[in-house]
């Protein structure tokens, strides 16, 4: 694997090398939307509507919406400003319960390696982490972004994973069907929570489960190539000009 951000974890007078590697890498097919004609795969132009032009990528410029229909112009330079400066450390700023930080807030996750092998003090945080059962927040930047982040004891080394930040999550609150809700009978409670011991399991194996689709997509295009294969050998077997017997005789009389 190929680390993507390498640089140390520091907390207290304690600095640890490290490097992260993504833990996650989707499986899910890559579409191409294409011309029902010819196939050739569709591209999208940066069109104004009011110019009536296509604008190359010099003549392009941010903004931000302030008003309905009226933006807010950010220049190169402007945006230079803003950014975070460079760093390569990882603050710890506190260590917490896992349980206190809901699902909701995880965003991706990141193997963090040491940069040397048997990095004693790697080795020491992760042992403490999963001794007392915390977990790391720290503050770092990756790609010009500042990250919230938290770090874990998982299996041989550890686990660092972004969080959102609390302005980031959608207040459920608003939705208006999860409002007023209907009251629920007492027979209707038990009968549930029946269903749910009977389903119930000790331990969850997501190794279990697959995305079923994606598979027999899979399935259907490694048959749809070896369809499409066969039938153009067989066209090619059909097309193909059957020699003569004075023109097989010549060409047995020259090998």
């Amino acid at each position: 694997m190929k680390a993507v951000w390498k640089g140390s974890i520091s907390f207290g007078m304690v600095n640890i090398p490290i490097k992260l590697y993504t833990a996650t890498e989707p499986q899910a097919l890559g579409f191409r939307l294409l011309c029902t004609k010819c196939h050739t795969p569709l591209h999208y132009r940066r069109f104004c509507p009011k110019c009536k032009k296509e604008i190359e990528w010099e003549d392009v410029v941010k903004g931000l919406e302030i008003a309905k229909g009226k933006y807010y112009v950010l220049t190169k330079e402007k945006i230079e400003k803003l950014k975070p400066e460079k760093s390569d450390i990882i603050e710890i700023i506190e260590f917490v319960d896992m349980n206190q930080i809901h699902p909701i807030y995880f965003d991706k996750s990141y193997y963090v390696a040491p940069i040397q092998k048997k990095e004693k003090a790697y080795f020491l945080f992760k042992e403490v982490l999963q001794d007392t059962a915390k977990v790391a927040i720290g503050r770092f930047i990756m790609r010009e972004k500042e990250y919230i982040c938290a770090i874990e004891s998982y299996i041989n080394g550890l686990l660092l994973t972004t969080l959102n930040y609390a302005y980031e999550i959608r207040d459920i609150k608003k939705i208006e069907e999860l409002k007023n809700p209907p009251k629920l009978k007492e027979e209707e409670l038990k009968l549930a929570r029946q269903l749910i011991n009977k389903l119930y399991e000790k331990e969850f194996d997501v190794s279990e489960f697959k995305d079923t689709f994606a598979q027999q997509l899979k399935r259907l295009i490694k048959k749809g190539i070896k369809t499409e294969l066969i039938e153009e050998i067989k066209a090619t077997k059909k097309h193909k000009k059957e020699p003569t017997l004075m023109e097989a005789l010549k060409a047995s009389i020259k090998k």
